[in-house]
Parts: structure tokens; C-alpha cells; sequence
């Protein structure tokens, strides 16, 4: 007996058509490589789509490889995680289910969790569905786990949720359930959620196995791991890694402190013009705060052009700044001095095509004073919106151009 635990497909996740693609395809190597090893069935822990209500052409691509996989006689078993599930509670698992091409395993029968044997090989499967913010931990407090823990042979319980003995230190914070919440006597724990791959041995427990991502899902698990991967596990519960690696990774990390716009993109510019990027994901983290120059002043489109040949390319920027952008957060004044320091400031660094900056300045500062209105005593939130839409209007002349518009229109 082999079978295949794969966990956070997340298909569908990346904006970028080309990690999109990635992502799709990391799917299809899977299935591919499963019918090679002739695995008997798979066990899907979670997330399989990134949202509850994929796109088309997701679905289409979920739905070949999974008729494939019916074609091969290789069973498919699978619970919901957090992002398949709708607000409503609905999840596109069971349109999957119906047209026959897996079996979700998170049901009850008589207020028990059902057990499903796999009938090519014996095998005991039950699971427990994820939902969002951890709110699965409420179904764990009311599972009657007796009929689980007495059901005899090779079993195998998946779930999605973490686990506090796996807890990584930097999440220690996180109030997560422990390990007591699982039924006990089962010989594989088929883990997901948590996007890193680790596995332990526990008394009274057996595996219990986070098989990660199968393909990463933000920059940062691209950063970390570079690529996904998936289990592949025995009778004898001897498991196997398999990484599902579709491109080459170069991750590079760049600090502005102490530099100006120019030096700092000039240092970027050497570092990418001397890598062989051809056909591999590139990865920017752009961090510091620039002594000289503004953030909007770093031309990313010359260094896109410098890795010419890259897949794709990632910038993360969240931790890059400027010395002006930091002087202007600590500007000091009344609540209307700093508005109109800000909006002064802001309409410097963004150039408005064919508009005069000190007319932006006008309506932006007779905006906020639209804007800066309490209700009247009495007065409905109704009316009072209308209110604050009518004098904002008026404030950027919207009415006058309208009733401009409407006189020419009544001449012609």
C-alpha cells in the first residue's frame, strides 16, 4: 500500500498570471507523479482552492487532473480548509464529490464522525475540516472521538489546523490547541494549514505530518522554501519528501540606509546585471530608508529591464522608505497645520499631468473642510450624509459643471 498526502494547493491564489500558471501546474506534475508511482489513493488536507468560489478556468484544470486520477483507478479523499469554505458554509468539495471524482470525508452519521474505508486497500480514513480564524477548535470540543479511537486496522486522520507542539517560536504568541484534540490510535496524521514542512512521532498518536504548500503562496514562501512538495507514505509508514520544483528561485535582499535614490539603484543594478536570471522567478526585497531622494524616484522599470529573461519578477517594498517620507511623519503642529504640511508635501512627489499643483492643493484642502462636519442635533445619518456628498460637490464645483453641461446640451 502507497498513497500521497499533499495539503494548501491554494489554486487560484497568485494575482500574477504566471505564478497563477505555477501554481496549476504544480497540481498537474503531482497527479503526474502519482500515477508513476502507481500510489493506491491521495489524501487532500485542506485548501485545495484558494477561495470557496474558484475561477473557471481553475475548476476546469482541478476537474481534468481529477478525472485523470479516476481513469487510474487512484482514490482520492479530501477535507474543506479554511479558504474552501463559503461565509454560507458552502464549499465547491461536494460539486467535486458529486461528479464522483473524490470523496470528502468530513461527515457525520448519528452526531459521529464517519469513518471511510478505502476498499482497494483496507485503509481507515477520517477527517476533520478547517475553518477561518481557527473556529474548527469549537467542532473539536464536541467531537465524541470513541468510535474513532475503537475502529481497528491502518487508520489515518486528517485535519487542518495547528498543532501547539508545532508551534514555530516566532508564532508562540497564537493560542492554538494541543495535540489532546486529535482521537488517539491512528497510525497517520495527515496534517495541513500551516504552509512548512515537518513531521513527529508521538506516544498513542503515531505521524502526525505537515506536508506544506504545494506550491508557495506570497513572496515571502517563495523566499523560504523556493518551491512545494508533497509526502509519499508506505504501509510501513516510511515517508518521502517529493519537492515539485517548476522554476529556478534567486532571492536578493537590498537596504537603502545611508544611500541616495541613485547610489541605491545603482548597487541594485550591478547585483541583477551580473546574474543569469533566464527563465527563473526573481525575488526583491527592498528595504531601509533612503538618506537622499524619494521611495517613487527608484526606477523600477529599468531594473525589470536589467532582468530581462527573468519568469517573473516579485518586489517587496513594504519596509522601504525615504528620510523626507520619515521627517513628514514627525511633523508637529495642529490637526489642520499637519493636513495642509501633508497635502503640501505629497503634491510635490506626485506629478499631475496638465493640472496645476496649487489648484490640487485648493480642492484637496476645501475636501477635508467638507469633510470635517459633525451631525446636527436631530439631524438622520440619511440626512446627514447627504449633507457632507452636497457641500463636497459643491466644494469641487461638481454641480456648476454639471448644470454647465445640462445649458449647452438644452442650446444644441
Amino acid at each position: 500500500m502507497k498513497f500521497a498526502h499533499l495539503s494548501d494547493c491554494h489554486i487560484g491564489g497568485w494575482r500574477e498570471d504566471e505564478l497563477k500558471r505555477l501554481s496549476i501546474e504544480s497540481f498537474r506534475r503531482t497527479v503526474d507523479i502519482c500515477i508513476q508511482e502507481k500510489i493506491d489513493f491521495i489524501v487532500i488536507s485542506g485548501d485545495l482552492f484558494n477561495t470557496s468560489y474558484p475561477s473557471t478556468d481553475a475548476l476546469e484544470e482541478v476537474v481534468h487532473s481529477l478525472k485523470k486520477l479516476k481513469d487510474e483507478n487512484i482514490r482520492v479523499y479530501i477535507i474543506p480548509g479554511s479558504h474552501d469554505y463559503s461565509p454560507s458554509g458552502k464549499t465547491m468539495i461536494n460539486v467535486l464529490e458529486k461528479a464522483g471524482l473524490c470523496v470528502n470525508v468530513f461527515k457525520f452519521k448519528d452526531n459521529k464522525l464517519q469513518i471511510f474505508t478505502d476498499k482497494e486497500t483496507g485503509v481507515k480514513i477520517a477527517g476533520m475540516c478547517g475553518l477561518r480564524g481557527g473556529l474548527e477548535k469549537f467542532n473539536y470540543k464536541n467531537l465524541d472521538k470513541s468510535n474513532l479511537e475503537k475502529e481497528d486496522g491502518f487508520k489515518i486522520f486528517m485535519f487542518h489546523s495547528l498543532i501547539k507542539e508545532f508551534l514555530p517560536k516566532k508564532w508562540e504568541m497564537i493560542n492554538v490547541d494541543d495535540i489532546s484534540v486529535l482521537p488517539k490510535n491512528f497510525n497517520y496524521y495527515a496534517g495541513g494549514h500551516p504552509h512548512f514542512i515537518e513531521k513527529k512521532s508521538f506516544k498513542d498518536y503515531g505521524i502526525i505530518a505537515y506536508p506544506g504548500p504545494l506550491f508557495p503562496n506570497n513572496i515571502m514562501e517563495i523566499e523560504e522554501l523556493n518551491h512545494g512538495g508533497f509526502y509519499i507514505i508506505d504501509d510501513k509508514l516510511d515517508i518521502k519528501y517529493i519537492p515539485v520544483k517548476l522554476k529556478d528561485v534567486t532571492c536578493l535582499k537590498f537596504n537603502a540606509d545611508s544611500k541616495s535614490v541613485q547610489e541605491f539603484q545603482e548597487e541594485i543594478l550591478r547585483k541583477i546585471g551580473g546574474l543569469d536570471l533566464k527563465d527563473k522567478i526573481l525575488t526583491l526585497r527592498i528595504e531601509g530608508t533612503l538618506a537622499e531622494g524619494r521611495t517613487s524616484d527608484l526606477d523600477f522599470k529599468k531594473i525589470n529591464g536589467y532582468a530581462e529573461g527573468a519568469y517573473t519578477i516579485l518586489k517587496n517594498t513594504y519596509k522601504f522608505s525615504s528620510k523626507e517620507y520619515e521627517e513628514l511623519k514627525m511633523m508637529e503642529g495642529t490637526v489642520e497645520e499637519i493636513e495642509k504640511q501633508i497635502v503640501n508635501e505629497f503634491s510635490k512627489n506626485v506629478k499631475f499631468s496638465g493640472i496645476n499643483v496649487n489648484k490640487i492643493n485648493e480642492f484637496v484642502n476645501l475636501l477635508i473642510k467638507s469633510f470635517d462636519k459633525e451631525k446636527d442635533e436631530g439631524e438622520t445619518n440619511t440626512d446627514f450624509n447627504n449633507r457632507i456628498i452636497r457641500d463636497s460637490l459643491d466644494a469641487l464645483k461638481i454641480r456648476d459643471i454639471i448644470k454647465n453641461v445640462n445649458r449647452e446640451n438644452k442650446v444644441k
